[in-house]
């Protein structure tokens, strides 16, 4: 089996687990820490398949991933993110090509915000006093598909 396919093959898998995390988190509102743990830890043998250079490739991008967490571990610090959501963050941009990073993080913020507007004009319909509790899980999930559909399954990348 080519490195090709092993590489396709686990595209996959993560997007399985994205959704995986996106379900759970809309059920829930928690996201397993064997979910991302499964996700990030697939992120290794995805860099080998890929052709990500031991050095410097595998450190950089381990360090890029490691920096968006600690962005919003600091978040969950002050109580504006759920911990399974920044965890699941950091998993994800391990697979993430460094020159998405910030157009990735950009639509998940986009997909949040959306996200958040409908749950709050959901509980305003529902006139319910309880705190928004939003599943940025889906917003994530919905990020990561983008971006990986953008470095890896795009047909027309090589138009423009």
């Amino acid at each position: 089996m080519d490195s090709g396919n092993i590489s396709l093959g686990l595209m996959v898998i993560l997007g399985l687990l994205m959704i995986a995390a996106a379900i759970s988190d809309l059920r829930s509102r928690t996201i397993s820490n064997e979910l991302n743990a499964a996700i990030a830890l697939l992120a290794i043998p995805f860099w080998i398949a890929s052709g990500l250079a031991l050095w410097p490739d595998m450190p950089v991008q381990f360090g890029a991933a490691f920096a968006v967490f600690l962005v919003f571990a600091g978040l969950f610090a002050i109580g504006a993110m759920g911990g399974g959501d920044v965890k699941m963050i950091g998993a994800v941009m391990l697979w993430i090509p460094l020159p998405l990073f910030l157009p990735m993080l950009t639509v998940m913020a986009v997909g949040g915000g959306i996200l958040s507007a409908v749950m709050l004009i959901h509980m305003k319909i529902r006139r319910s006093e309880t705190p928004v509790e939003v599943p940025y899980g889906v917003a994530i999930a919905a990020a990561g598909l983008w971006a990986l559909h953008q470095q890896y399954l795009n047909q027309f990348q090589a138009i423009g």
